[in-house]
């Protein structure tokens, strides 16, 4: 069996907090992620899905390398991201890249989108002037555009279309791993499903390996092989998105299922599953299970002490101490 493309080991960030308020301290530590693992094999897709503030986003930075982890490690194709000397850093850059949720703000207005497609490959010192104008108009082809769209600005263009070219970017490099920050979530619906056809074609044609954030558990279903349930810093489920869709077995994603929206009439409101209470702050996380404050299946151990993963078979793995017998 071959090693993941992506391999992910207790990977931690704790931001320290710099402005003390009523309710913060200086010196106490927000826990964004604390201590992740899991695997991504080539060709693949990991979906992190989970509330806002949960650490999906800090995830992806973490992976690329955009903030320094506080622990853990991260590799990529068997070669160590997070302790890769600046040089190794830089090499690794062309083999992983991000696109963000607002296209628009991500490229620079005062300059062509076809200039703004182009420009890694100037940084990376490929090719010349010539050939990076010409690679980038395939790409604008290759994305749904139009060669003679090099030219425009990025006000020219749709949210859709802006998308494009972001991801028209993070493909000229030809990268390994491309990670999705909310990619579709500020586009209309039929846009959306537009862009999510897109980047299925474009991983069959370029043997790409994704990282998909997003908390639209309907949108994770369609482009997602595997699913990391993040809550509060910490993967609570991991399964093959078929296996988790037909029998989730945390409460937490019971609940997250529940609360997607169905064309149902007969669904009504007491159906939805909603979830009592707010999330605790991640600089006082509860003691034992994070999610026990919340969860309508608590019981005494909860409390007490943080559950371990335990192996379901099938794929499915799953940090709740219903599973645990000597709970």
């Amino acid at each position: 069996m071959s090693a993941p493309l992506l391999r992910v080991r207790g990977l931690t960030k704790h931001f320290p907090v710099e402005r003390p308020s009523l309710l913060r301290q200086k010196g106490q530590l927000l826990k964004a992620v604390d201590g992740i693992s899991f695997d991504l094999p080539r060709g693949r897709t990991l979906g992190l899905v989970g509330e806002s503030g949960c650490g999906k986003s800090t995830t992806a930075r973490l992976i690329l390398r955009l903030i320094e982890p506080t622990a853990g490690t991260v590799t990529l194709d068997e070669v160590d991201v997070s302790g890769a000397d600046p040089k190794t850093l830089q090499r690794l850059r062309r083999e992983m890249q991000l696109v963000f949720q607002d296209p628009l703000s991500s490229l620079n207005p005062r300059m062509p989108v076809g200039v703004s497609i182009a420009e890694p490959l100037r940084f990376h010192g490929i090719g010349d002037r010539r050939e990076r104008h010409e690679r980038a108009r395939e790409l604008l082809q290759v994305v749904g555009l139009k060669r003679a769209d090099f030219e425009r600005y990025p006000h020219e263009f749709s949210g859709g279309q802006c998308q494009r070219v972001a991801i028209a970017r993070a493909l000229i490099l030809q990268p390994k791993l491309v990670v999705f920050d909310e990619p579709v979530s500020a586009l209309d619906v039929s846009i959306r499903a537009q862009i999510l056809k897109l980047l299925l074609q474009l991983q069959k044609d370029f043997d790409l390996t994704y990282v998909f954030i997003s908390h639209d558990l309907s949108v994770i279903k369609r482009v997602c092989d595997l699913i990391a349930v993040m809550y509060l810093g910490e993967i609570v489920e991991l399964a093959d998105s078929e296996q988790l869709y037909r029998a989730p077995q945390h409460p937490y994603t019971q609940a997250l299922l529940k609360a997607i929206p169905s064309a149902d009439p007969t669904k009504r409101y007491d159906d939805l599953g909603v979830l009592e209470g707010d999330v605790p702050s991640p600089i006082d996380p509860p003691p034992g299970c994070r999610f026990h404050t919340r969860c309508p299946q608590r019981m005494a151990v909860c409390a007490m002490r943080a559950p371990k993963f335990h192996d379901r078979g099938d794929g499915q793995s799953v940090a709740c101490h219903l599973y645990d017998e000597t709970a």
